[in-house]
């Protein structure tokens, strides 16, 4: 039997939107040119793309290549659902203009992701079950604008520094989300970081809430020593905590075999925040999907 899943990329292989001084050189027609002749289907956004619909669309189709999806970046952990829903139109838009049928949604309130000085152990939690739940019926809200005025479905993107960083966390944001709402995106590499030290056993107890895919694998020995030396997201991303997956230790064999027999359909997204000075980015970008293309040809094939 087909499985009806397709590899796409994150340019972070090539440039980041984060620290921009890596590969802030390198055009983003480079790291599309390269891309596909990987053998990419698509790619998710960075902030070298077009930030228009029909600009954007144009720029992929000179690639031959898709618009997986795009960050984006809520406060809802904070703010309220009517200001949200006014301040994502021009992004779910931009996504509906490109055939996207989920959104990257990245809880940045309070979050210290982007804070290179400040350590991870600060980042923000919320203080009692009241919040969760406020915050849960925020999330199941605004998913359910989403659906309801763009076709588009959240996929709420676990992440080092964030309200939602740990297993627990996760655990906690599905059994207080409505699934017809909010979707999950599950990062490999977050997750194992995160404190899930088998990614794919955390997956298995979501398996069934998982509409995006983020694939990265981790340098264990690098995340043991930013977790006791106190350093921040950003101070493990330059020192080498991601890379791709095939490159590390995370059992992507299992992964995929959890994502098959539950029936995932979708994207599966290499994304690996590296250096491209030190982890040169064809030649990362190139392993990583091999290695997923390998087990996906095994367990039925793709597009």
């Amino acid at each position: 039997m087909t499985w009806n899943v397709r590899i796409g990329v994150n340019p972070l292989s090539w440039m980041n939107d984060d620290l921009p001084s890596l590969g802030g050189e390198t055009p983003l027609e480079t790291a599309l040119a390269e891309g596909k002749e990987i053998g990419y289907a698509g790619f998710e956004l960075g902030n070298k793309f077009p930030k228009d619909g029909p600009a954007l669309k144009a720029k992929l189709d000179e690639f031959g290549l898709a618009c997986v999806s795009g960050w984006y970046s809520g406060e809802l952990a904070r703010g309220a659902v009517d200001d949200e829903m006014l301040r994502c139109r021009a992004h779910m838009d931009k996504l509906r203009f490109n055939g996207c049928k989920v959104v990257v949604y990245g809880e940045v309130a309070d979050s210290i992701q982007g804070q290179i000085d400040t350590p991870l152990d600060r980042r923000p939690r919320f203080a009692n079950d009241a919040q969760w739940r406020a915050y849960a019926e925020r999330l199941n809200a605004f998913g359910a604008h989403l659906k309801s005025t763009y076709g588009i479905t959240l996929a709420y993107h676990h992440h080092m520094g964030a309200y939602v960083e740990s297993p627990q966390d996760i655990d906690k944001l599905m059994a207080l989300t409505d699934p017809a709402s909010v979707g999950l995106l599950f990062d490999t590499g977050h997750a194992y970081y995160g404190g899930a030290t088998d990614p794919n056993a955390l997956l298995a107890r979501h398996a069934a809430r998982v509409v995006h895919v983020h694939c990265k694998d981790v340098r264990p020995a690098l995340i043991a020593k930013a977790r006791n030396d106190g350093w921040s997201f950003l101070t493990g991303v330059l020192a080498g905590t991601f890379t791709v997956p095939g490159d590390g230790v995370i059992d992507y064999d299992a992964v995929l075999g959890t994502l098959y027999a539950a029936g995932y359909e979708g994207w599966l997204v290499v994304e690996a925040e590296q250096d491209p000075a030190v982890a040169p980015s064809y030649r990362y970008a190139k392993k990583g999907y091999e290695t997923l293309r390998r087990i996906v040809d095994r367990l039925g094939g793709a597009a």
